[in-house]
């Protein structure tokens, strides 16, 4: 067997930010689904709470976050996630209740990473 190695470009840069409560690995060009945001459709984004930048070649960790990095990314689309059931049951009191959630979201696409 060969063994390939993979060496670093400009193109493996990536970022871990920190949206919503969560948080995202993203590149240049993805387009994730976050916790709903208040801008409108189209709006261009700016993420100041990163926590990790890798431009290829050398990595920067914050303490808790990058000094000076950001994440620029265009609102795409707001939307709801698929339908979730809930149902609450009590035993042995004939108590039950079913119901649906679904969850708001909101698509970023990733625009760049500085």
């Amino acid at each position: 067997m060969t063994e390939e190695k993979k060496t670093k470009t400009a193109n493996d840069s990536f970022a871990i930010i920190k949206t919503g409560g969560k948080q995202y690995v993203v590149r240049k060009g993805d387009v994730l689904d976050v916790e709903k945001l208040t801008d409108e459709e189209g709006k261009k984004l700016v993420f100041e709470d990163v926590l990790l930048v890798d431009d290829g070649k050398t990595t920067k960790v914050g303490e808790p976050l990058v000094e000076g990095a950001k994440v620029e990314a265009k609102l795409v689309e707001h939307g709801r996630g698929r339908k979730l059931h809930v149902i609450r049951y009590r035993a042995k009191s004939r108590h039950f209740r079913k119901y649906g959630h679904r969850q708001p979201y909101s698509k970023v696409e990733i625009t760049s990473i500085r």
